[in-house]
């Protein structure tokens, strides 16, 4: 046999270690299992069964005026600043500083992401070092000379190791696309954390608004009713009427003073409500003291289209990168029933004193294959757990996205409705207002029976209650549609300085899906 130049020799053996690298690089690029896709939006133009109007009814008093609804996905990023109460802005920015909500969601954000940089760890190779100092005694009957005794020595090494998992079907990367994914699904429940927290104030500051208007009219009401009490008695002294209108007139004042207590529990619940919202307790906080004059109703209503929706909305972006994660899972699934290959090697010193310690250098270099053969089908049984997994985040998503179109849908014929209620709970007040104005007139001067003003207060007292119910329900449902329509998020991010006060939610970069084989 010829023996090969050795600088031929070397010539090979370096093709054939550039030939390993390469195809390890090559195979190291592919990546089994699906490659993910964001679902296509639903092919629909409207939320509703019927178009969209081109704006709402309108009526007579305060936020009375028809609210225009123009198809645009300039939603402001901050919302909450188009009602017109600097007080109400600095209450959400309060909250979002300060809500355990927020702050338990942020967590969840830099734990996923973490948890992501550890996974992405995994592509790369791993270094370990190692130092050993030994001192031992043996006897020369282990190498088969009893009659050589014992031998003490020391023994030092130090070495440095590194192990690198080929990823030769993508394994690897996918379970980094899945914590990518994973980082993805956190923004977005931050965001939605965010923004269910801004509509929960704005929404909890018009509930005590509304409440504080009550009690005020039911006050009024009664003070009303005691000028009519002191009338009564007089007239029944001087015998113009019964002993029954007394006891009438006394058991109405009673029956509406004994309305103020339950008014006045709902307040506190909802200014303790608020607190909460604002991570205080309730004893921390000073009620802000709301009236719905304070507000001014939003009259040009950005509304995204349905195929805008499904980018804006954070519960259904979080809904996608689920889905993205149970995809990226079936690729991990898929790799693990293939082989899997690990390189290894070594480099260090030993010696038996530490003077020579890097006179002796000592080297290993490794690879080793495992190709699954027998596991009485677990393999198998969790790829299909995996995609199954995928199914049904796949089905949760759509549900989601169906749930968000009915939400917008509510919404908006909410705001359709409350201008018309509205309307109809102003007339209706104003007549109980006229009419229970003449009742007075005419009880002091005996036209009618004190029974005649029981009525008529009892059916201002009615109307009074629904028109401030119909106003505070026209502001709260336009929080609710702006919540619905996504909050207007995505204009945060495209101009960050627009409110340097708001919250930083902008997540960490996504890792984009791993092309596949």
């Amino acid at each position: 046999m010829h023996k090969l130049p050795a600088a031929l020799w070397r010539r090979r053996r370096h093709h054939a270690v550039t030939f390993g690298i390469g195809a390890a690089m090559l195979l190291g690029g592919c990546a089994v299992g699906p490659d993910f896709k964001s679902p296509t939006a639903p092919a629909v133009d409207r939320f509703g069964s019927q178009a969209l109007p081109t704006a709402t009814g309108s009526a007579p008093g305060d936020a009375g005026a028809a609210q225009a609804f123009v198809i645009s996905n300039q939603l402001p990023a901050q919302w909450w600043q188009q009602f017109g109460s600097e007080r109400l802005s600095a209450l959400v920015l309060e909250a979002f500083a300060g809500s355990p909500s927020t702050a338990s969601a942020e967590a969840a954000l830099r734990q996923a992401y973490a948890n992501y940089q550890a996974q992405r760890a995994g592509l790369f190779p791993s270094f370990d070092g190692k130092a050993d100092a030994q001192r031992q005694k043996l006897n020369g009957a282990a190498f088969g000379a009893p009659g050589a005794g014992n031998f003490i020595y020391n023994l030092f090494d130090a070495s440095v190791s590194v192990s690198y998992n080929l990823d030769l079907f993508g394994g690897e990367r996918r379970g980094v696309e899945a914590q990518a994914a994973a980082v993805d699904y956190q923004r977005f429940q931050l965001e939605a954390a965010y923004q269910t927290l801004a509509a929960n104030v704005v929404t909890s500051s018009i509930t005590e608004a509304r409440l504080r208007a009550l009690l005020a009219a039911q006050q009024s009401i009664i003070k009303d009713e005691q000028d009519t009490l002191r009338v009564t008695e007089a007239r029944f002294q001087a015998g113009a009427v019964s002993s029954a209108n007394v006891l009438t007139a006394r058991s109405n004042l009673a029956a509406d003073k004994a309305i103020l207590p339950t008014l006045q529990q709902q307040l506190d619940q909802a200014q303790n409500q608020l607190a909460v919202y604002l991570g205080k307790a309730p004893s921390e906080r000073a009620s802000s003291n709301f009236d719905l004059s304070e507000f001014t109703l939003p009259l040009q209503i950005p509304v995204s289209m349905p195929s805008e929706l499904v980018r804006q909305r954070p519960d259904v972006r979080a809904a996608e990168a689920n889905l993205h994660s149970a995809s990226a899972e079936v690729g991990i699934a898929t790799a693990n029933m293939l082989p899997q290959i690990q390189l290894t090697g070594s480099y260090g010193v030993e010696s038996s004193k530490t003077s020579s310690l890097f006179d002796n250098g000592i080297w290993s270099i490794g690879a080793n294959i495992t190709q699954p053969l027998l596991h009485f089908g677990e393999l198998s049984a969790k790829r299909r757990a995996a995609v199954a997994a995928y199914d049904g985040a796949a089905a949760d998503y759509k549900l989601t996205v169906l749930r968000a179109f009915q939400d917008v849908a509510n919404s908006l014929m909410a705001l359709q409705t409350d201008a018309d209620a509205l309307a109809a709970q102003y007339e209706a007040a104003d007549a109980a207002k006229q009419s229970l104005a003449l009742s007075e007139k005419q009880l002091k001067l005996g036209a009618v029976s004190y029974l005649d003003l029981l009525t008529a207060q009892q059916q201002y007292q009615r109307a009074n209650t629904n028109y401030l119910t119909a106003l505070a329900a026209r502001y709260a449902d336009t929080a609710a549609l702006f919540q619905a329509l996504g909050g207007g998020w995505w204009n945060r991010q495209a101009n960050p300085s627009a409110d340097p006060s708001a919250p930083n939610t902008l997540p960490p970069p996504i890792v984009q899906p791993v092309a596949g084989s």
